[in-house]
């Protein structure tokens, strides 16, 4: 095993930094071999097949063009539960993790801190994810709070298909529907939560970013003209209005750099208790409101 780490270090130092390189090492191994983190570490003497080491340096020569690790494996992690991830839907990112716990804790305040009376119990709770592509959020929230109802749109059948799997996968129910929410929309149903991580990057920005991001991932999900960068913030605020319950919640995680701009949008639509909260990185990264 000892070997292959070295051999992991050696094909990829110079494109990755040494944390990355550790952090892919293990994840590949643990792929080849289906060993833990701690069995990895106490059989450093164990050799890779020939069919394992021709599987790694398919890995490995993937990882060199820049492909994610996460699409290379075709699997990853979110609040610890496993997802299946390919080019229709983003990778799960920690930001949204922390988007989930909050939106978690909100709902499980302690009774000092208790504002949201009409959800005392996540038995009545009725939460709604749109753009919730590989369904990481609706299906986290339905593991932390079962008795829940989760419904979850997107506008991207593909992204659906992937979000379905994942709820088999994590044995999850979840009623998936396709939506595109910048349409018109009439629903009878109202939700006591209504939770987004939409589009939110200008196209002016793609020069910017990671290469790895925007050469993978799919547009949709990540892009927004840059004369409306707000465009879905504003449009699911809207649907909001209407479709909250009394003195329902509404999430968002936003980028990072536009917090005062949607608070003012969200006042503009007559919300309150409005909120933002920064990301373990010190970046403002989420925002809660309370539908007047």
């Amino acid at each position: 095993m000892q070997n292959t780490f070295q051999h992991i270090y050696n094909s990829l130092s110079g494109i990755y930094d040494e944390s990355e390189i550790r952090t892919i090492s293990f994840l590949l191994i643990e792929k080849l071999t289906g060993f833990s983190r701690t069995e990895i570490l106490t059989n450093k003497s164990t050799n890779f097949s020939a069919n394992q080491q021709q599987k790694l340096d398919g890995f490995i020569e993937k990882l060199k063009k820049n492909i994610p690790i996460q699409y290379i494996l075709g699997e990853t992690e979110f609040f610890g539960l496993n997802f299946v991830v390919d080019k229709s839907v983003l990778i799960p990112r920690p930001e949204t993790e922390e988007l989930v716990e909050w939106i978690h804790l909100s709902l499980n305040p302690s009774p000092k801190e208790r504002d949201f009376k009409k959800c005392k119990n996540s038995a009545s709770l009725r939460i709604l994810d749109i753009g919730t592509g590989s369904g990481c959020i609706a299906i986290a929230l339905k593991n932390k709070l079962p008795t829940a109802e989760l419904t979850a749109f997107d506008i991207s059948e593909k992204a659906l298909q992937t979000a379905r799997k994942n709820a088999e996968r994590n044995k999850i129910s979840v009623d998936f529907r396709q939506v595109d929410i910048l349409k018109e929309n009439t629903f009878a149903e109202k939700w006591d939560v209504i939770v987004s991580n939409p589009p939110y990057i200008p196209k002016r920005e793609r020069a910017n970013m990671c290469e790895k991001v925007w050469k993978n991932e799919p547009e949709l999900a990540l892009f927004v003209p840059n004369e409306t960068p707000l465009l879905f913030y504003e449009k699911i605020a809207h649907f909001a209005q209407n479709h909250l319950t009394d003195n329902g919640k509404l999430f968002f995680e936003i980028h990072f750099d536009a917090g005062n701009a949607i608070v003012n949008l969200l006042e503009t639509q007559q919300f309150k208790s409005i909120e933002i909260r920064k990301d373990i990185s010190g970046n403002a990264r989420m925002i809660k409101c309370v539908k007047a």
